[in-house]
């Protein structure tokens, strides 16, 4: 079938690569031994501590061809009792060394504002004004950077190729990952050879399990189908949802990656995945506490006030299944704050108005509405003197921990049982950071 090219006149004609860099931890760890990405049975395993009994990270090409491992789903449980399968620890401080170097290596082929690091191991290239600096082709120019990557630093990088972010990023996950060269095209003129014949929804980036059943619901188990639906019906039923979906199915996408888009509702705040169940209320709250002053320091540094902030609480498995919910999540709007007393009060209350005993594994700690610290709204109910001395107290801890490291200054309270905050200190990312060499 072929597409009347008029159709595509308006929308934005660029070159545009998605490069990805091959099962990435574990690359990195088997370079860093000396062994070839490709040809080494190798997982990254995190610890057992962290993940509720280890939860493999990453694997190599090998492990999860001859052991079916998935990274994110597999677990300690599931490694098979062989010797030729090495299990290796997380060094997140490695893998942060390498994306940045990597991400280096881009810079050599586009501007800063046309690279977008997309995640550890992802980035978005806009070559639309230098890819012919470097070769005759995009695919050639593919092809050296794949060449110069793996050169310098031993790893293998995919490439997905395509006139829009959203054809790079496909041609990356459905075709790119299985070509003998590691690089996939897609362009508007291949859209209905390339797009049209997929017929695995999940495939597709942004279309997971919930996003698939939702559309099956309506007729749909094909990008064709999705193509040749109403769009009034999708946007009926799923709203902005559906009509980016539809966008998706012609390959379209008209962002511009040297516009970066400013959040409209920016917040900051902080999550933890607890080590182990709790039940007690106590050890609850001082984790709680623990992260409330987190999330007060991110303030401070930011030099920022909170007017709201929000608790969530996950429950176990064994408590989400009895009570049938997974938890909850709840906001409060308060006075603009970055004090820890006062965040932790509103925390506290949340908690206690609707935590009924459940046993709980996920704390998440949320401000919004926030506002410039350009000063400090004093209380009639306290002495000023007490009120400026807790205020400097926690921005002189906040100095001592940003020269010496967060474990120079801890409160007392984290020594007790249930304390999470000195051991979480030297994780990066939740996984243990690692030296950054052997």
């Amino acid at each position: 079938m072929m597409i009347e090219p008029s159709i595509y006149a308006n929308e934005p004609h660029r070159v545009i690569f998605l490069i990805d860099n091959k099962s990435f931890y574990a690359s990195v760890e088997a370079v860093a031994r000396g062994w070839d990405p490709l040809k080494v049975a190798l997982v990254v395993m995190s610890e057992q501590e962290n993940t509720n009994g280890g939860l493999i990270l990453a694997t190599s090409p090998i492990a999860k061809k001859e052991y079916g491992l998935q990274a994110n789903v597999s677990r300690q449980r599931d490694l098979p009792d062989d010797p030729n399968l090495m299990v290796v620890p997380p060094r997140m401080n490695l893998y942060i060394q390498r994306n940045l170097q990597i991400n280096d290596i881009f810079r050599r082929f586009v501007a800063d504002s046309d690279l977008w690091p997309y995640s550890i191991d992802e980035s978005v290239l806009d070559l639309t004004h230098s890819w012919r600096l470097f070769g005759k082709t995009p695919r050639e120019v593919a092809k050296r950077i794949q060449k110069t990557v793996y050169h310098q630093l031993g790893l293998y990088t995919t490439v997905g190729i395509g006139e829009n972010p959203v054809q790079a990023k496909i041609a990356l996950d459905v075709y790119a990952k299985h070509q003998p060269d590691l690089i996939g095209e897609i362009s508007y003129a291949t859209v209905p050879e390339k797009l049209w014949s997929i017929n695995d929804m999940t495939s597709v980036w942004s279309i997971a399990d919930r996003t698939a059943t939702h559309l099956k619901r309506l007729g749909i188990t094909t990008v064709y189908e999705l193509a040749h639906a109403n769009p009034y019906l999708l946007d009926q039923e799923m709203g902005i949802i559906g009509q980016q979906l539809f966008a998706l199915a012609w390959g379209i996408d008209r962002t511009t990656i040297a516009k970066r888009v400013s959040t409209k509702a920016p917040s900051i705040g902080n999550s933890q995945v607890l080590p182990r169940d709790y039940a007690i209320q106590s050890e609850i709250e001082l984790v709680i506490k623990e992260i409330g002053e987190q999330v007060a320091a991110r303030l401070r540094h930011h030099h920022k006030k909170a007017g709201s902030v929000s608790l969530g609480i996950g429950f176990s498995y064994a408590a989400a299944e009895a009570s049938g919910k997974s938890g909850f999540s709840h906001a409060l709007r308060i006075f603009p704050t970055n004090r820890n007393d006062e965040l932790n009060e509103a925390l506290i209350m949340l908690f206690r108005r609707y935590w009924h005993g459940e046993v709980i594994r996920n704390i998440a700690v949320y401000t919004g509405r926030l506002a410039p610290d350009t000063g400090e709204q004093l209380s009639l109910l306290q002495p000023v003197a007490d009120q400026v001395r807790t205020t400097d107290l926690a921005r002189a801890v906040d100095s001592l921990r940003t020269k010496f490291g967060f474990t120079a200054v801890v409160y007392a309270k984290s020594k007790l049982r249930g304390g999470t905050a000195i051991q979480r200190a030297s994780l990066v990312g939740g996984h243990n950071g690692g030296n950054s060499y052997e």
